[in-house]
């Protein structure tokens, strides 16, 4: 009887011990979730420093030229520091040539997308950091970070007074050209790299890069999948031809690249409510924001839009299940626009066990909690990129059989 009292102790006292664990399990998970964001690495694509743009709309430069020295680093095991101001004056004066043929109607802006640097690749060549570094506009000996305002108002301007004239000279270009050449010093037709001399032509031969073998991938509905068509979006103003496949098509590819060794250059919406300065990328249901920050609604109503994205982002929450048609949708309503390009480089997951890209960003290493790097969960992704660029080797087989594209 002794014995039988003792087993239905023990029996008890192991059952509440059980029964303890779970509930500290339980606590334990309650209290991960409402400490903010913590991240584990699940894979990770080799990188280069982190950059700082400043105040300047070249991230499409930064972001692609990123993506080309992770190429580099993968083919080559080296690591490069391009130029990224020899792409924008090779891209602006492409640019400016486009508008005036337009009669000036198109938006002769700064910005870019990821084919630009590809296509200065293929045409004008690469040349290293060193050899034009950029800048020659600094306001004392320390300045050392791009500042655009005026150059990006001098050559605008250059450009609207072409506007209107009968008849334009033969040289205009050259007048446009010495005014970036000016700010960012000229391209170099030749230099010395490492003790050898290079045309720009040259250095990306000898670093084994092609233009042929980077494609775009983006993802809409209103153009047939699995066919090539240019994103209308300004910044593409050179007329890429994306490969379109549906979403779940899009997510394979961003996956497939990063666990076989590529990163890819990111074309991302950034103006909504999830994306922070911090270093966060999420689609929280903003229309259940009270519920989801435990807030009740006269307070959540009551609250400044600034202060509604911090309540929503600085944890894990639940975040909107993301559809094709949603991604459609947000476009055709000017809610998805091209702001930012940056370089997607590996996963991660939080304290909850929920997916994350990690992002290379060119805002330098100060202006997140990551030093430069942010997370961005599977339902932004989906949501909100524009298009990839991406080695076209690091496509899936069965997906590259349908674009009918040829890898070696």
């Amino acid at each position: 009887m002794k014995k039988i009292l003792f087993i239905a102790a023990l029996t008890a006292m192991s059952a509440n011990i059980f029964a303890q664990t779970d509930t500290t399990k339980v606590q334990r998970a309650q209290k991960d979730s409402t400490e903010g964001f913590r991240f584990t690495t699940i894979d990770s694509v080799g990188i280069t420093p982190v950059k700082d743009q400043n105040r300047s709309s070249t991230c499409w430069a930064f972001s692609t030229l990123g993506f080309l020295e992770s190429e580099v680093l993968r083919t080559k095991g080296k690591e490069i520091d391009f130029s990224e101001m020899f792409v924008v004056s090779k891209t602006m004066i492409d640019r400016a040539t486009y508008c005036v043929r337009l009669y000036n109607e198109p938006n002769f802006a700064p910005g870019g997308s990821a084919y630009d640097v590809i296509y200065c690749m293929g045409h004008y060549g690469l040349v290293p950091q060193e050899a034009m570094p950029g800048i020659r506009y600094g306001w004392t000996d320390n300045d050392t970070l791009p500042v655009h305002s005026e150059l990006d108002h001098v050559a605008g301007g250059y450009l609207k007074g072409l506007k209107g004239l009968k008849k334009l000279s033969p040289v205009w270009r050259e007048g446009l050209q010495a005014i970036y050449d000016t700010y960012l010093g000229a391209c170099p037709e030749e230099f010395e790299y490492e003790g050898k001399k290079y045309t720009p032509q040259s250095f990306v031969q000898a670093l084994g890069l092609n233009a042929d073998d980077y494609v775009s991938i983006t993802s809409y509905t209103h153009h047939p999948f699995y066919e090539r068509f240019a994103l209308e979006v300004p910044d593409n103003w050179r007329m890429d031809q994306m490969y379109n496949v549906p979403m779940e098509d899009m997510m394979r590819i961003i996956d497939n690249a990063l666990a076989n060794g590529y990163t890819l250059a990111w074309g991302a919406d950034v103006s909504e409510i999830g994306f922070t300065r911090k270093g966060i990328g999420v689609v929280p249901d903003a229309d259940k924001g009270a519920d989801l920050t435990g807030s009740d609604m006269a307070k959540w109503v009551g609250m400044t839009a600034d202060k509604k994205k911090e309540e929503l982002t600085k944890k894990p929450l639940p975040e909107k299940e993301i559809t094709q048609q949603m991604r459609q949708d947000a476009y055709d309503n000017w809610e998805t626009t091209d702001d930012h390009g940056m370089q997607i480089f590996g996963t991660a997951q939080d304290q909850n066990g929920k997916k994350y890209y990690m992002i290379k960003n060119s805002w330098g290493t100060m202006r997140s909690d990551y030093k430069g790097i942010w997370y961005v969960s599977e339902a932004f992704m989906k949501y909100k990129t524009n298009d990839v660029l991406v080695h076209k080797n690091a496509i899936p087989k069965d997906i590259r059989v349908k674009l009918k594209l040829n890898v070696k």
